[in-house]
């Protein structure tokens, strides 16, 4: 993939998501309609952090290349370059994979 050229504002960040499973683990071809969303992504962008109240700027915990587990229905799906990625606040991440 080349160089993100989207700048997440903030807390947010841009998710590629894993790859939805093809089969079942005995075997069974899945079709589209069957495929369970991914959970799973690696950070390909992030923004800055978010300012507290008090104006003082909290940075990420995330970084470019973490691999992370989200919710199922977080962030706002988006296509660029014909890639399909996710949009969420940092605070849609359950974990880093180590």
């Amino acid at each position: 993939m080349s160089k993100m050229k989207l700048n997440p504002l903030a807390d947010r960040v841009v998710v590629k998501p894993a790859e939805a499973e093809e089969k079942t683990k005995c075997g069974i071809i899945l079709p589209d309609t069957a495929k369970e969303k991914p959970v799973e992504g690696t950070i390909v962008a992030a923004g800055q952090g978010k300012n507290s109240d008090t104006g003082e700027l909290i940075k990420m915990t995330i970084k470019v290349g973490d691999k992370v587990l989200y919710g199922k229905y977080s962030g706002t799906e988006v296509t660029i370059g014909g890639e399909e990625f996710l949009i969420m606040r940092e605070s849609d991440i359950f974990a880093i994979i180590p």
